[in-house]
């Protein structure tokens, strides 16, 4: 018999103290949502899957560049992929970091605009 982790239904509520593997992982999150590049090509994914030669037009960022940044994200975990023919299909791989993302564009809209802040 192997021990197995216990298995928990997907919340929004987290109420885990940020203990250290916490700190560093949301620190690693945050150092890849640096890269402006990045930040757009999950912003895009954040609103459907896509493959590299539609995030290269929607982006406007080099072929090359694009597959760098997506082999990074992939690395993380933060984009997951499927094959579909001989494309390959990239997704955002959590709903979390999906919503993540739109807020910092959405707290980046009222700093740019000077609309008021809100709750």
């Amino acid at each position: 018999m192997t021990d197995k982790l216990p298995i928990h239904e997907p919340s929004f509520q987290h109420s885990a103290e940020p203990d250290r593997a916490r700190l560093e992982s949301a620190g690693e999150i945050f150092r890849m949502l640096s890269d402006p590049t990045r930040l757009l090509l999950l912003r895009i994914l954040s609103e459907a899957p896509a493959d590299v030669t539609a995030l290269t037009d929607s982006s406007g960022a080099s072929r090359t560049a694009v597959s760098q940044h997506l082999a990074k994200l992939r690395f993380t975990g933060m984009v997951e992929t499927t094959k579909e023919g001989r494309r390959v299909v990239y997704r955002i791989a959590d709903g979390h970091l999906a919503r993540l993302v739109r807020e910092g564009f959405n707290y980046a809209d009222h700093r740019v605009t000077g609309e008021p802040s809100h709750e």
